[in-house]
């Protein structure tokens, strides 16, 4: 028997032990949904036994929502409030509808709302500082310090929180391979929270584990008390191997919290975390995909000609490619099942949207941004038919830097040199599209971010960018910068952005290795090696594609003088080559 109270004198009570069937549970939920519709949401309270359990009263509860109409996407495990010890996306799905924690669209995949955090927090996160971390890494506003002292007050606080909750789920996973990764014993209050750990990181038999990562959005913080700046906090604590996410609900914090970890642990072995995507071809060849949210990656990368390899976090070592994830956070705004067929057909049953608008009916809306840009679909590598099986490959043949130049001035393709390499990995060039992070505002604008993904590489950048270049010169693979952004001029005057088509067209030149072969040409002023006699559905050179030639000149300077200020951090003696000149007509 199920009891909910509110304040308002209403009693539900059910009984759940003949639930089996999904059309029972179907109608026990719409019914339970239906009657807290006009309920006072922020004054409910739960017996230990209730399905919601609102712990916290600081942190607002989730919307309640009605649920779509199709009873085939409950699965027929019998109902309880208690947890099971096999989980699955069926249970968790349901567990997370039963708990109000989101609805189901028409194809029955879960849908929640992260509230006001819709994107990471980096101004919440921190990593633990102590005699292991002291000297390893590059203390800054992106690596801030934490006091190992604040670090245990908020670790109790949070054992403390779990020990009077009876609603946490508790699962172990590998993060990397089994050689070199790590793994880590997940503990989450929210059931969706739980289900996009099942579909990002990979699922072991065993339970044993060297990390722990408690994701508590029902422990809240308290600005200004042991190091905490808001009601929401990210620590990682390398020594003991421990994360704490608390008061937050945004589901990225868990996986890039990992791939933090990884990308500390793995220079240490010899091994090149990257912040990147990557796939297969027929002929054996693996591609490499880097680039910041808004470039590409996760589209270029799944695409049905070539075996996806992972979407976002790798590794490459001296032997292979390997994924971090078992499967893919994908951005969905604007998402047409004709240009990102494999993402589109990816949204089933067990897999999980954020912040996506759904209607009455359940119908979803890609096109609306009204709750954020960043709406976002967490799904496991097994919902794409053709990736690679063994979630590694050979070393790359092909590195492509993504770029989204909001300038409209670089070539929709260049090859790089060695030096040059260097110079845009550390640059992290690309403009701003539908920002990942709080606080990122809306609108596009120019970024740089080192090693294409700053603040998840806490070890100081050249290490990071010496282990490229040794890799790339080991297996004499090709780099080249790939234009995802604007040509005919700049966006907001009269710019247009390159098509998905013509960028993929522009990919199968460098993958099929038509690219490799040919005759390259400079581009005054980037002093970049653009190719020369290649059939591209678009301009080349980039210059050919603005009418006011002196217009493109200045936006170029403006681009070049950006780069290289923002490289002045790494070089300040302008000793590096491979820095772009001022153009000159």
């Amino acid at each position: 028997m199920i009891h909910l109270f509110t304040n308002s004198g209403i009693t539900i009570s059910t009984k759940t032990k003949n639930m089996s069937s999904g059309f029972a549970r179907y109608r026990f939920l719409s019914l339970f949904s239906n009657t807290l519709v006009n309920v006072n949401h922020s004054s409910l309270f739960a017996s230990p036994n209730a399905f919601i359990l609102n712990s916290c009263p600081k942190l607002s509860p989730f919307p309640l929502l009605r649920h779509g109409s199709s009873e085939k996407y409950f699965s027929s495990q019998a109902s309880s409030h208690k947890v099971t010890s096999t989980l699955n996306a069926n249970y968790l799905t349901d567990l997370a509808v039963k708990r109000a924690e989101g609805r189901l669209t028409n194809e029955g995949v879960l849908v929640v709302e992260t509230g006001s955090r819709t994107g990471r927090s980096p101004k919440d996160r921190f990593l633990v500082r102590d005699a292991l971390t002291e000297q390893d890494i590059a203390w800054n506003d992106t690596n801030q310090a934490f006091k190992p002292e604040d670090f245990n007050y908020w670790n109790q606080k949070a054992q403390k929180h779990l020990e009077q909750s009876k609603d946490h789920l508790t699962d172990t996973f590998q993060v990397g391979n089994a050689e070199l990764g790590v793994r880590v014993k997940v503990t989450t209050e929210y059931a969706w929270h739980m289900l996009f750990a099942h579909n990002l990181f990979t699922q072991v038999t065993d339970k044993i584990h060297s990390w722990e990562l408690f994701n508590l959005p029902n422990c809240v913080p308290t600005a200004g008390i042991h190091g905490a700046k808001s009601n929401g906090l990210v620590v990682i604590n390398f020594t003991e191997q421990r994360v704490l996410i608390l008061g937050m609900r945004y589901g990225g914090e868990m996986k890039k919290a990992m791939f933090t970890v990884l990308n500390y642990l793995l220079p240490a072995k010899d091994v090149f975390p990257m912040h990147c995507s990557a796939n297969l071809g027929d002929d054996g060849h693996t591609a490499l995909f880097f680039g910041l949210s808004g470039t590409g990656k996760t589209t270029l990368s799944m695409d049905a000609s070539r075996q996806l390899i992972g979407d976002d976090e790798h590794g490459w070592s001296s032997k292979e490619i390997f994924n971090f994830e078992g499967g893919c956070y994908a951005k969905v705004i604007n998402l047409d099942s004709k240009a990102e067929p494999v993402v589109y057909d990816a949204l089933r049953p067990g897999a999980l949207m954020e912040n996506v608008v759904v209607n009455a009916e359940g119908q979803v809306d890609f096109y609306d941004g009204s709750l954020t840009e960043n709406t976002r679909a967490a799904y496991p590598r097994s919902f794409i038919e053709n990736c690679v099986e063994t979630n590694a490959g050979p070393v790359p043949k092909n590195v492509i830097f993504l770029t989204c130049d909001m300038y409209g001035v670089l070539p929709p393709v260049s090859k790089l040199t060695a030096e040059q390499a260097l110079f845009y990995f550390l640059s992290g060039y690309t403009a701003k599209v539908g920002s990942t992070e709080v606080g990122g505002g809306k609108g596009i604008q120019p970024t740089f971010s080192t090693c294409f993904g700053a603040p998840f590489f806490p070890r100081p950048p050249m290490v990071y960018a010496e282990l490229l270049l040794k890799r790339v010169q080991e297996v004499n693979a090709s780099v080249y910068l790939v234009n995802t952004g604007w040509h005919k001029g700049e966006y907001g005057q009269g710019g247009e952005r390159y098509s998905i088509a013509v960028t993929r067209e522009v990919v199968k030149q460098i993958t099929n290795g038509q690219l490799r072969e040919c005759q390259w040409s400079p581009l005054p002023g980037f002093e970049l090696a653009i190719p020369k006699d290649v059939s591209f559905p678009c301009a080349v050179d980039p210059r050919s594609d603005w009418v006011d030639k002196n217009a493109y000149a200045q936006a170029a300077n403006r681009l070049i003088k950006q780069l290289n200020s923002n490289f002045d951090q790494y070089d300040p003696d302008h000793e590096q080559s491979g820095r772009p000149k001022q153009h000159t007509l």
